[in-house]
């Protein structure tokens, strides 16, 4: 049995620079592993004081798609490579006659665009995609469907057939993987194929051009006013890019533990530990006389409250359509700043009502 198997985690006399399919699915994982960590962080952070660090959970995935992109152009035009891949010791090469390229000269133009776009840019789409067809489908379920327009229908004609799309997606990435392991293609992943690279191990000269690379032209009185500050603005996102690489470095067992920390495994440990508090109950029901008709007040806008809705994150009452709308549009509770969705508000009905 072992003898047959040998050849999941060995590659082929003809293609000793390929890598193990073990080896680079362990590399798709590891940047998987680095987003849900740092949400979780900005979650905490976000719950504890809204108001200082509200807007990081709110803008999370815009500031995780520029940070990931400086991060991803860095390694791709210094080691040829991204992040994770480089941490494994691989490195992009082209499909084509320009596969014996050093590491340390990075990819070629038009590769180095489609490897950031699809290393960056695509999963930041598919991210925000995923979260509007959430949050469609949750106003579906909360309102009435009335009569739809072309485009109405064209837009549930996509809902309808997204998961199929997905599905098809996953099957081709498990094929692209199934004949990569029996060596039948050269990359185990079709965004490699779309940018038309392949993954090679890193060999002695490219680890020994990597260490000798400079980190850039030095500047000199000759040089306009833009050479010097387009050289100034290329050593601060090199500057940003290396601090992010070297903190990810020194993190990715620890982020690798969180990863299973925070698995399906733990998720009732979690949510004792992270659970919202329960906010104080307002200050003027303890300094003033209050009325029937002043408890009923909506806190948004300071009118009698029509179809009593509560928000479950904060405990507090109001209009349905004040807190709709404001939930809708703010994601968090008026009062407490408490991150709250659609799928919080809760209908009270009254005895007589």
């Amino acid at each position: 049995m072992a003898e047959r198997g040998a050849h999941l985690t060995t590659a082929a006399p003809a293609d000793e620079d390929r890598p193990s399919i073990f080896e680079v699915l362990a590399q798709d994982s590891l940047m998987g592993a680095v987003k849900p960590a740092l949400l979780h962080a900005v979650k905490i952070l976000a719950t504890s004081n809204p108001a200082r660090y509200g807007f990081l959970w709110r803008r999370f995935d815009e500031i995780y798609a520029i940070l990931d992109m400086l991060l991803q152009h860095h390694f791709l035009s210094r080691t040829s490579a991204s992040f994770s891949e480089n941490f494994y010791g691989l490195k992009r090469v082209s499909s084509g006659a320009d596969g014996t390229r050093a590491a340390h000269l990075g990819l070629r133009r038009r590769q180095h665009w489609r490897s950031l776009l699809l290393l960056a840019l695509l999963p930041y789409l598919h991210t925000k995609l995923e979260k509007v067809l959430a949050r469609q489908r949750e106003e579906d379920d909360f309102s009435i469907r009335l009569p739809q327009s072309f485009m109405q229908k064209l837009y549930r004609a996509f809902l309808a057939a997204y998961p199929f799309v997905c599905t098809a997606w996953d099957g081709w990435v498990f094929c692209q993987q199934l004949l990569y392991v029996f060596g039948k293609t050269r990359t185990h992943s079709p965004l490699l194929w779309l940018a038309g690279v392949k993954l090679s191990y890193l060999t002695a000269n490219d680890i020994h051009g990597l260490d000798l690379k400079p980190s850039g032209p030095a500047l000199s009185p000759s040089q306009s006013f833009v050479e010097k500050f387009q050289h100034l603005v290329s050593t601060a996102v090199g500057g940003v890019a290396v601090s992010l690489s070297t903190s990810l470095s020194m993190g990715v067992f620890f982020l690798q533990f969180l990863e299973w920390w925070y698995s399906s495994e733990n998720q009732s440990t979690v949510k004792s530990l992270t659970s919202l508090p329960t906010p104080p109950p307002p200050l003027h029901l303890h300094n003033q006389e209050t009325s029937p008709t002043h408890i009923k007040v909506c806190p948004l806008c300071r009118k009698v409250r029509t179809n009593d809705t509560a928000l479950a994150t904060s405990g507090y009452v109001f209009c349905y359509k004040c807190i709709y709308v404001y939930v809708k549009a703010n994601h968090r509770c008026p009062l407490t700043g408490y991150p709250s969705g659609l799928q919080h508000l809760i209908k009270i009905y009254s005895p007589d009502g």
